[in-house]
């Protein structure tokens, strides 16, 4: 094939193209290097084919330099390191996992509950800015809220397990302490169950249970909170009172400066039971007394009254509580709140456990929480008064009465014998009135209190009870910023006594200022 030859006027302009082009620099390697005529050329270059760039003054073979750019704000905030905490979208509150609550679980799970894991595009669309919501129709029926508890957002519909472990306590490790938690599908008030705030009290526990994991959550209206053991360390030693010898039930609402068993308080007020519309606290007697199913509460308060008659065929007994209870200190931050006694302590008692989830169930109806509808007997009395029986003597106590029995002035009620002497001494009720609790045939000391005797208020004084809502989370009070040294005060409970009943009568009981360190 015959080799085309180029044309003159070709070969000039390849032989001045060539001259213009510079002397091209290596390294000690053979690698080209750009030197100061390089740039120079690539600047030139550069400003011929953007003919609006402002035109460049450079002094001799020196480079023109180019005033730094401010960086965008978008580009900001992907630094890292100048990112303003408001620029970032607020991480949503996991979610806890439906579970059933009956079904057996490992420890490990105790300690950190099943959580619903998010998906990609659920952390896509929270870190997204929110769209304008689409207007929807009013929905017939009402729909259940998420309950936000503990770190976690229980959805509606959903039974879970949680777990609460206050932040400061005496040993300055806490075991975990189960919360179950059944949030309903439809709206409705949220009402806590708390047992074994005193260690050794079993009943509440076997009743907080069995009332939990007989919940549908499908059909329940509102949330129900149970917390079977509320003081976890008195429980593992079989104890009333904390590691440090305090009760957890004189400390309430607590500080968070305080002494252990107020740090506890404060925690378990603040984390559980402010998110409360309402509150039944399980109690048992103490020391080796039992108590017939009750209700105590201040019935001068209308929505404690219709807690009271919720409860069906239940005796309710008119109490201000002692200081630093935790009935006491939720009523004072407009929590309704009952206790609820039954049985004794360190056994499980049949009957008082059965009476007491018979007794809730009634409540969750009465309340509007459940439709089953229990006809449950004739409403007990309700009694304004009540007073101790004392053994006189140490020895061995026998009873001749029992529980819920009717006794009149005069009658005999035990005897204690002194098992060196063989003297026996006679306990006789000095008031008409009602068996609410007695001690268990043991070795009791001089002032024991024997029997608790409950009497019959005038109906006139009840007052009309006012429903109970899902309102908001009542307002801290005043009780929640106390000193150190308020916290220092309250190691020594402060007594209060019963109120005396406003119609003045013979039979009325002179105020025994003992009687609140007996009771729960």
């Amino acid at each position: 094939m015959p080799r085309r030859r180029l044309s003159l006027p070709v070969i000039i302009a390849l032989a001045c193209y060539a001259a213009y082009l510079p002397a091209e620099e290596s390294d000690e390697n053979g690698e080209p290097v750009e030197t100061t005529s390089t740039l120079n050329t690539q600047t030139d270059a550069a400003e011929q084919q953007d003919p609006e760039s402002p035109a460049a003054e450079p002094s001799g073979n020196e480079v023109a330099e180019q005033p730094p750019q401010e960086p965008q704000s978008n580009e900001r905030a992907a630094t890292g390191s100048n990112v303003d905490a408001s620029d970032q979208p607020e991480k949503p509150m996991p979610k806890a996992k439906s579970i059933e609550l009956d079904k057996p679980v490992s420890e490990k799970e105790l300690v950190a509950p099943p959580q619903e894991e998010a998906s990609e595009q659920q952390a896509a669309d929270a870190a997204a800015e929110p769209a304008a919501p689409a207007p929807q129709a009013e929905p017939e029926a009402p729909v259940g809220k998420p309950l936000q508890l503990l770190g976690s957002e229980v959805p509606p519909a959903t039974s879970t397990r949680l777990a609460w472990s206050p932040s400061q306590h005496f040993e300055g490790v806490y075991s975990a302490t189960p919360v179950l938690v059944v949030n309903g599908a439809e709206t409705g008030p949220t009402l806590c169950l708390t047992a074994a705030l005193h260690g050794d009290e079993l009943n509440g526990i076997e009743t907080v249970r069995r009332v939990m994991y007989n919940l549908n959550p499908q059909t329940l209206k509102g949330a129900v909170i149970g917390v079977p053991i509320v003081n976890l360390q008195g429980f593992h030693r079989g104890s009333r009172y904390l590691t440090d010898r305090r009760d957890l039930n004189r400390h309430f609402p607590g500080d968070k400066n305080g002494s252990s068993a107020s740090r506890i308080a404060r925690s378990f007020f603040d984390e559980v039971v402010a998110h409360c519309n309402a509150i039944v606290d399980l109690h048992t007697g103490s020391f080796y007394r039992t108590n017939l199913p009750q209700l105590r509460g201040d019935l001068k308060n209308p929505k404690v009254v219709k807690l009271t008659k919720g409860f069906g065929s239940t005796v309710v007994l008119h109490s201000d509580g002692a200081k630093g209870t935790l009935r006491r200190a939720a009523v004072e931050a407009g929590i309704p709140t009952v206790t609820l006694e039954a049985g004794a302590p360190m056994v499980l008692d049949e009957t008082s456990v059965s009476h007491s989830v018979k007794g809730i169930r009634t409540l969750l109806n009465q309340l509007g929480m459940v439709n089953k509808f229990r006809l449950w007997g004739d409403p007990e009395p309700v009694y304004y008064n009540s007073t101790w029986q004392r053994a006189t003597t140490g020895g061995i106590i026998f009873s001749k009465v029992q529980l819920g029995e009717f006794v009149s002035k005069g009658d005999l009620l035990g005897t204690v014998t002194n098992p060196i002497t063989n003297v026996r001494k006679e306990i006789r009720s000095q008031h008409n009135g009602r068996i609410l609790g007695m001690a268990m045939n043991q070795v009791v000391q001089p002032g024991f209190a024997a029997y608790h005797i409950g009497i019959q208020a005038p109906e006139e004084q009840i007052p009309a009870p006012e429903d109970v809502t899902a309102e908001e989370a009542p307002a801290a009070t005043e009780q929640s910023t106390q000193t150190e040294s308020a916290g220092q005060q309250e190691e020594t409970p402060v007594t209060s006594p019963e109120p005396a009943s406003d119609t003045p009568d013979e039979d009325a009981p002179t105020v025994d200022h003992d009687e609140q360190s007996e009771e729960d």
